[in-house]
């Protein structure tokens, strides 16, 4: 069965970081963009950042980039997302999936709260 794990999100005052982790398991994880996605309380579920299969190509939405990096470890099955200069509004639930888009199978994603 395929799984994927998110863990690493805390609560965090604004400016700071945070390093999110996913364990994906089930599937062959190289055959596939990964990708990072979003949901804030009540709204809809936000595109964050992708990246390619070989881990040397990367995307971001406008409202992270500079600020998010995304990567990937091949051997160990692992997605990361690297939060710096958190704002108040990239609080939400954070779920990595599978492939490109918002669409498809995501993990039950790990909580970021950034407040002072």
């Amino acid at each position: 069965d395929v799984q994927l794990v998110e863990s690493g999100g805390g609560l965090v005052q604004p400016g700071g970081s945070l390093r999110l982790s996913c364990a994906a398991s089930g599937f062959t994880f190289t055959n596939y963009v990964m990708t990072w996605v979003r949901q804030a309380p009540g709204k809809g579920l936000e595109w964050v950042s992708s990246i390619n299969r070989a881990g040397n190509r990367t995307q971001y939405a406008d409202s992270v980039k500079g600020r998010f990096t995304i990567s990937r470890d091949n051997a160990k099955n692992m997605v990361y997302l690297q939060l710096d200069s958190l704002k108040t509004e990239d609080t939400a639930m954070y779920h990595c999936k599978i492939g490109a888009g918002t669409q498809g199978e995501r993990g039950q994603g790990t909580q970021v709260t950034v407040s002072l």
